[in-house]
């Protein structure tokens, strides 16, 4: 991901003025953290919510069987959609994040197609041709019209030269502590519905699917259907995170979509776990805000990245939250729970019913 973060001086006034004000007040009081501490943790923590997203798109995709390095195609596409709807069409953000996921999730659907049949290793290749093909693509887009704000000169992808002054958040004076809290609430929201879905028939049958697709369809799951709905999903993801990306960098070039970004997103999902949705994040958390944040042995990070998933590939291939891990801790939480609950709402014993009395004996009948 791109260093690149906003400065503060950007904050608004008003409302998001006083949030932003707020959040770095907050971050501030961490130890050994200053504004200028605070302005680095925002920018680290908005890439961190973003790339959870596109490690969520490749978790969606693990969960039915497929391995696949194509879904930074998909964060590329979403990336370049919402610039053009906001920085060229002069469209609202909602509407262009709203037009990136519709277009990851067509494209994604239209690569499920002709690849159905594939598998394993010959679907993987797949998938990374398809992610060049698409990185090629975007680097000879050229369509640059002048900007609709005056004296802003011409926008649009410039192919190599990429895509200038998507400046959306610039001009509605949106502060980067602001985008920060709502890319969290977008991410949460996704989160959330995930682990919904597990709980229902839906998400029992994704996972028989890529545990055992042929012993799934002789049961009468649609394994077809669910892989096909999972990768338009999947690709929605991913476009959501790159369409929340562009807006936050203002700059955006094919490079950055290269196989590496692809191939992170499915290490993340492998190193955090495939048991919940969570993993994923878990993962994201692990590189970017522990190796890249750090900076523990400078220089080795991708060295160490690479090792772990060989490590776990070797010892975990579920991940560190895999299913039977998962499983451990909702047991545990649900004993805990209704422990916690008969101690707060243990009721007094009820008073013991007391005996029959013997009736009395009747007299003996008259003659």
């Amino acid at each position: 991901m791109s260093d690149r973060i906003f400065s503060s001086t950007t904050a608004a006034t008003g409302t998001d003025g006083a949030l932003a004000q707020a959040v770095r007040a907050a971050l501030c009081h961490l130890p050994g953290v200053d504004v200028a501490g605070s302005v680095h943790l925002v920018g680290l923590a908005s890439d961190m919510a973003i790339m959870g997203l596109l490690a969520l798109s490749a978790y969606v995709m693990l969960l039915v069987g497929r391995v696949s390095f194509c879904q930074q195609a998909f964060f590329g596409v979403g990336a370049y959609g919402a610039g053009v709807m906001t920085a060229v069409l002069d469209f609202s953000l909602g509407l262009a994040l709203l037009v990136a996921m519709v277009l990851g999730a067509f494209c994604s659907w239209l690569l499920a197609l002709p690849t159905m049949r594939l598998s394993g290793l010959h679907y993987a290749v797949a998938t990374l041709a398809f992610g060049e093909m698409a990185r090629i693509a975007l680097s000879a887009w050229h369509w640059q019209v002048p900007g609709p704000q005056a004296g802003e000169g011409l926008v649009g992808p410039a192919g190599l030269d990429g895509f200038r002054n998507i400046r959306w958040l610039l001009l509605n004076d949106l502060a980067p502590e602001a985008y920060l809290l709502m890319t969290l609430v977008v991410l949460a929201a996704v989160c959330a519905g995930l682990i919904w879905s597990e709980r229902t028939r839906l998400g029992v049958h994704l996972r028989m699917t890529g545990q055992d697709a042929l012993l799934a369809a002789a049961q009468g799951v649609p394994t077809q259907r669910l892989r096909l709905a999972a990768a338009a999903l999947a690709g929605a993801l991913a476009a959501l995170g790159g369409a929340l990306y562009a807006h936050r960098t203002t700059y955006i070039e094919p490079a950055l979509f290269d196989p590496m970004l692809g191939v992170h997103a499915v290490g993340y999902a492998l190193l955090g776990g495939l048991g919940t949705a969570l993993g994923p994040l878990l993962g994201v958390l692990l590189d970017l805000g522990l190796l890249d944040a750090t900076r523990v042995l400078p220089g080795w990070r991708m060295v160490i990245f690479g090792g772990l998933i060989a490590l776990f590939l070797r010892w975990r291939p579920r991940g560190l939250l895999d299913e039977v891990l998962v499983h451990a801790l909702a047991e545990r939480w649900r004993g805990l729970r209704a422990r916690m609950q008969a101690r707060l709402f243990r009721r007094a014993p009820l008073p013991k019913p007391r005996a029959p009395s013997s009736p009395e004996p009747q007299g003996a009948p008259r003659p």
